[in-house]
């Protein structure tokens, strides 16, 4: 039944609250003192393990401002390759004290959960017959040796076109309003345009919808726990990473910059989208403006 000593300790763990210890021990032969050093190293490696984890946690946890919650911490470390469950991260932030910050303003002051919400998704639902009417924008995390750098892009929904992106050593609403200017400064739409993105606070501070406000644009914010709503960045992003950064390491960040400068060259010109009829994004464009 049992081919290894670490099998019976294992189904003795098991069944421990059911049945004596002593007992089972001596039925399968094993010793008390054996099953209990056994469950002993069990407990120390998992520490350890719990520890490393918890060190990536709280290093995402303070570069995101104290923001970050187990949801958004553990979409993070899934994006930096860890794998672990929701749950266990949720329960090492609770046992450590880690919590998002927002969730505190929100018992504090209530009137701010409408501040969030009165934001909703007006992207839903539109039909984009051309380009400049839904923009989409995001925020991804990079390393440069040791030290994380944030890259903000904004595309253009219809045709999947980068139009604007800022790279830079904090992520704030400075990084998202200089992606957001340099896509203004090379499309210069006439018309009004449907910003969309997240509920993060670089998108929702009031500098950034200021901004929106005083081009004409309107804002569109992801549906609460709808992380999907956004899905044609977070599928560029997979893209950029699985394409052009992952196998690699930057040891200056005008060596990642020019990376990633040639990339979205490449996306936008050169890169063949199945949902375009595999056209560049370019291509598309010009099709449709020809």
């Amino acid at each position: 039944m049992f081919r290894t000593k670490g099998e019976i300790f294992a189904f003795i763990e098991q069944k421990r609250d059911e049945l004596s210890v002593s007992a089972m021990c001596r039925v399968y032969g094993v010793t008390r003192a054996g099953y209990y050093a056994w469950r002993r190293r069990g407990e120390c490696a998992r520490r350890r393990e719990d520890d490393r984890l918890l060190k990536k946690i709280e290093t995402l946890h303070r570069e995101s401002g104290n923001t970050y919650g187990s949801p958004r911490v553990h979409v993070s470390l899934k994006r930096h390759g860890v794998a672990v469950s929701e749950k266990r991260v949720a329960r090492l932030m609770r046992e450590n004290g880690l919590r998002a910050r927002s969730s505190n303003l929100y018992q504090a002051h209530p009137a701010n959960h409408a501040f969030f919400r009165a934001i909703p998704n007006r992207s839903l639902g539109v039909m984009i017959d051309g380009p400049n009417q839904v923009w989409v924008g995001d925020i991804t995390y990079l390393k440069v040796g040791r030290q994380w750098r944030y890259l903000a892009t904004v595309m253009d929904k219809y045709s999947r076109q980068i139009i604007g992106w800022c790279l830079g050593r904090t992520k704030g609403v400075r990084l998202t309003l200089l992606a957001l200017n340099r896509a203004v400064a090379g499309r210069r739409p006439k018309g009004a345009v449907i910003f969309h993105s997240d509920r993060g606070i670089e998108y929702a501070a009031h500098a950034f919808r200021d901004r929106l406000k005083g081009l004409g644009y309107i804002q569109s914010m992801n549906r609460p726990c709808k992380m999907t709503d956004n899905a044609h960045m977070e599928s560029f992003f997979h893209s950029f990473k699985s394409d052009a950064y992952h196998g690699l390491s930057f040891s200056s960040e005008q060596q990642l910059r020019r990376q990633i400068a040639r990339y979205i060259a490449f996306y936008n010109e050169e890169r063949l989208h199945s949902s375009l009829g595999y056209q560049s994004p370019k291509a598309f464009e010009l099709g449709v403006a020809a």
